[in-house]
Order: C-alpha cells, then sequence, then structure tokens
C-alpha cells in the first residue's frame, strides 16, 4: 500500500472521528458530569451518584417521566395501528387515489410544526374540545402517523404480491391472508414506525406546549418551565435530568446495537 493510499484512509478516518466527536461529545460531557457532585458543568467536585439519587428519588420528576412514557407508548400504539392500515389502503388503491393520499400525509412532515401546533389549538377551540390528555393524544398521533406510514410503505413495495394472492386462492379470506401474509412481511417496517413514533413523541415539545392541559407535564415542558420560570432549586432540578440523558443515551444504544446483531445473524442463517 503506497503513501498516498494511506494518508487518504488517514484523513478519512480523521474526518469520521470528528463527526461523531461533534455528534456526541454534548451527551458524553453530560454523561460525565452526571457522576459530578456539583451541579455546575465546569467544574469537578469528586465522583457521586447524587443525581441518580435525585432523579429517581424526586416523585414529580417521576410522576413527568411516567407521564412522558404513558404518552409516547400509547401514542406510538395508535398511531402504528393508523399509520399501518393507512400504508396498506394506499398501497391497494387506484393510481390517482394513492397519489393524492401520498402528498396528504407528507404534509405534516414538511410542514413547520409551529405552524401544525397552531392548527391543532385553533381546531380544539373552535370544536369547544377543552385541552386534555386527548387533545395531546391527537396532537402526538398528528405528528407521528405520516413518518408510520413513510416506514411501512417501502416494505409493502418489497413483499411478494404472489404470496397474498395465492392465500386468495387457497381459499382464505382477504382479512385472514392480511394478518397472515402481508402483515409478516411488512413487521420491519410497522416496528421501526413504532420506534420513530416513540421517540418523535418523547422529542416534541411545540405540539405538546399547544394541546396539553395545564396540571400534565413531560420531559420537554417540564424542563423548559424549571429553565423559564427557575427557583432556588432549579440548578440541583436540571442536574437530574444529566443522569437521566445518560440512561436514555444507554437505553437507545443498547437497543441499536441490538438490533444490529440481530439483523447480522439473521442474515447470517439466511446466507
Amino acid at each position: 500500500m503506497n503513501k498516498k493510499a494511506i494518508a487518504f484512509k488517514c484523513a478519512k478516518a480523521g474526518f469520521i472521528g470528528l463527526v461523531l466527536l461533534f455528534l456526541y461529545a454534548p451527551i458524553l460531557l453530560l454523561a460525565v458530569y452526571s457522576f459530578n457532585a456539583t451541579d455546575m458543568i465546569g467544574s469537578w467536585e469528586e465522583m457521586s451518584f447524587k443525581h441518580y439519587a435525585k432523579l429517581f428519588g424526586d416523585p414529580v420528576i417521576m410522576q413527568m417521566i411516567g407521564n412522558t412514557l404513558l404518552l409516547a407508548f400509547l401514542a406510538a400504539f395508535l398511531s402504528t395501528v393508523l399509520g399501518t392500515l393507512g400504508a396498506l389502503g394506499m398501497y391497494y388503491s387506484k393510481r390517482r387515489i394513492k397519489r393524492a393520499v401520498s402528498v396528504t400525509s407528507q404534509i405534516p412532515i414538511i410542514n413547520a410544526e409551529i405552524v401544525t401546533a397552531l392548527a391543532l389549538a385553533i381546531t380544539f377551540v373552535a370544536v369547544g374540545l377543552p385541552k386534555s390528555f386527548f387533545t395531546l393524544l391527537i396532537g402526538h398521533m398528528v405528528i407521528c402517523t405520516p413518518f408510520v406510514v413513510l416506514s411501512v410503505i417501502p416494505k409493502l413495495k418489497q413483499m411478494d404480491n404472489s404470496l397474498y394472492e395465492a392465500a386468495l386462492d387457497l381459499g382464505a379470506s382477504p382479512l385472514k391472508a392480511l394478518f397472515k401474509v402481508v402483515l409478516p412481511q411488512i413487521i420491519p417496517g410497522v416496528i421501526s414506525g413504532f420506534m420513530l413514533a416513540v421517540t418523535l413523541s418523547l422529542d416534541d415539545y411545540i405540539v405538546t406546549s399547544y394541546t396539553k392541559p395545564s396540571t400534565f407535564n413531560t420531559i420537554s415542558t417540564y424542563v423548559y418551565n424549571a429553565t423559564t420560570k427557575g427557583n432556588a432549586h432549579t440548578a440541583e432540578t436540571l442536574s437530574s435530568f444529566w443522569a437521566l440523558t445518560t440512561i436514555i443515551f444507554l437505553i437507545i444504544l443498547t437497543v441499536v446495537l441490538v438490533a444490529n446483531l440481530t439483523g447480522k445473524k439473521n442474515k447470517g442463517v439466511k446466507k
């Protein structure tokens, strides 16, 4: 291997390293300081699990985390059901209808989130629907469902349609053929859509702030309120979220690694 090839490989590795550092340095910084006894980033006192104890020992924070997880998984489940049915309807519709529905379903993705949030808030006021968990759930489904559709449609295009037709020819009803033939082929897309919906719901602030009742808080709204309407305990409260950030990052990292390893094993078995 000549010097130019070696230099090119080193430059490529260095560039990738810089990109990864740019992406993950803030998260790693919070992870390191989550084991620090101080509540301020920039000074190190001693290693401590103080922030983790604060996180799991504060009933207000635990209730807020429970609210966030409940909303995220419920919205993701309903969005996955609705998005999968919508994707199936689009796929088996006529060309003109398919195109019209496809364009319509992408509007919430392209549209600015603040516009979606304002539109939802005005709609709820117009129909006389007060802010509640129900309006919040609808808001999260509006932003999550299109992404589920985008996750399922490619799997529908990749599946073998002849299997569905063969099931019908052998006497299966359309509903039975759907559950026995079509769903097993698109299940990776359904799972991807569900996970993406959970992530979007956990991360959302704008739609949540416009559709939630005043008595309901999620992680995003709680942190924002603690920052803008802080009190004497704001620094201590926010520092406990360093621990929460570390836990979420480790969970996501574990899920991604397990999914990749499982995918590689399945490919190896198929070969």
